[in-house]
């Protein structure tokens, strides 16, 4: 009987000694989605975008005038010059595509890259915010991927984190 006493004063003490597991979660298509940084990002892309648009559009105008004035020329030409000329157009065609094709990959390539670097800053600064702040686990979740099926509101870090980043940001 007293064996039993001991191992469960020793238990007690050991259990008592444990450090306290601190918890929490966040968002994380708000916390990205929300950050500024982010927001900032998407701007500056829908920018190059439209300026990409609007010169595929006015190299688009420029190709079509060339081929109505080739089309005129090539009326009044014979047809084997006639044949020339449109096959030429044909090529310039492709190489106009296939420009317009490379840099819009390009400019696609170039947005998910920074993304990628921004998904990283955020997730190390949640890995400070937790060091710092004592947490032993701070879990992600979305509605993609709903890792935290549930949480107490005051485990909810989201807003926290995301007023955090974005005032770090802002310096």
């Amino acid at each position: 009987m007293k064996n039993i006493i001991y191992t469960l004063l020793v238990a007690l003490v050991f259990t008592s000694c444990q450090k306290e597991k601190k918890i929490g979660y966040i968002d994380n298509g708000i916390v990205i989605n929300d950050f500024q940084e982010k927001i900032d990002l998407e701007a500056k892309f829908q920018t190059k975008e439209e300026a990409f648009k609007k010169k595929a559009d006015s190299i688009g105008q420029a190709f079509q005038l060339e081929v109505q004035q080739t089309q005129i020329t090539a009326q009044k030409s014979s047809k084997k010059k006639a044949q020339e000329l449109m096959g030429g157009l044909q090529q310039k065609q492709q190489l106009l595509q296939q420009q317009m094709q490379f840099e819009q990959q390009q400019l696609t390539q170039d947005f998910q890259t920074e993304i990628d670097s921004l998904i990283i800053k955020v997730k190390d600064f949640v890995k400070d915010y937790g060091k710092t702040n004592g947490y032993t686990y701070i879990l992600g979740t979305s509605d993609a991927a709903a890792t935290v099926l549930y949480g107490i509101d005051e485990n909810d870090l989201t807003k926290t984190i995301l007023d955090a980043l974005n005032e770090a940001y802002k310096k």
